[in-house]
């Protein structure tokens, strides 16, 4: 016998894959029991094709994507926009979701940015939660860390709500220090999107704030 006043299990859908310098499966395995543990029923896939599938916006309550760079058919793209739109949410970090598909206008209006370039190697750099963003449920409680990865350089759309930010020191490519964008969200419609730019290599995600906003992220843009 069912037991109406149980809340539905929700769905997750872990799309991974694409350039393996970001190690797509070791990296998405770090989260999988985290979504388990909150209630999520996860399936993976190893093929953007997947989005093609009619039934995805209906069964699916999260989409996590971690694939970089690649390509992927244009009605695949418009598929997963659409389902992001019906409500579908749609998480990532890093290259798994800025840097995927480059040239696909339609999958970059769904991101809300995309990945220019890093500098060379891992750098020491802070990340900053933005001040006036400070309630937002991702990064609430958080204050500024440091870690010792990749820092991207990212062009991005006017209408993301930026959480994060890291700093470009001036250098002899630039005559002041610039404010990038580090973790960003936005709507598509009826769905959410989360974006970190924090997770080149798995222990990465041993510094408990990128631990605990990535997973807040998952859980903020699930249906």
């Amino acid at each position: 016998m069912t037991d109406a006043s149980a809340p539905a299990e929700r769905r997750a859908l872990v799309v991974r894959g694409g350039w393996e310098g970001h190690a797509p499966v070791a990296i998405t395995d770090l989260f999988l029991p985290f979504l388990r543990e909150h209630g999520f029923a996860v399936e993976t896939a190893e093929s953007p094709e997947i989005y093609g599938d009619a039934g995805l916006p209906a069964r699916t309550d999260l989409i996590v994507q971690c694939w970089s760079m690649g390509e992927i058919a244009p009605e695949h793209s418009r598929a997963l926009s659409a389902a992001v739109r019906a409500g579908t949410g749609f998480a990532g970090w890093h290259g798994g979701i800025v840097d995927s598909f480059r040239g696909d206008l339609d999958y970059h209006m769904l991101t809300g940015g995309q990945f220019l370039m890093h500098p060379p190697g891992f750098l020491d750099h802070e990340v900053r939660p933005v001040p006036g963003r400070a309630g937002h449920p991702v990064i609430a409680g958080l204050t500024g860390f440091r870690v010792r990865t990749e820092q991207y350089w990212v062009a991005t759309h006017p209408d993301i709500d930026v959480l994060a930010t890291t700093t470009f020191p001036a250098d002899r490519d630039r005559d002041r220090a610039v404010v990038m964008p580090a973790v960003w969200t936005r709507t598509h419609g009826a769905g959410r999107v989360f974006v970190s730019t924090i997770g080149h290599k798995a222990d990465d995600f041993d510094v408990p704030e990128v631990r605990t906003l990535t997973e807040r992220g998952l859980l903020w843009a699930s249906r």
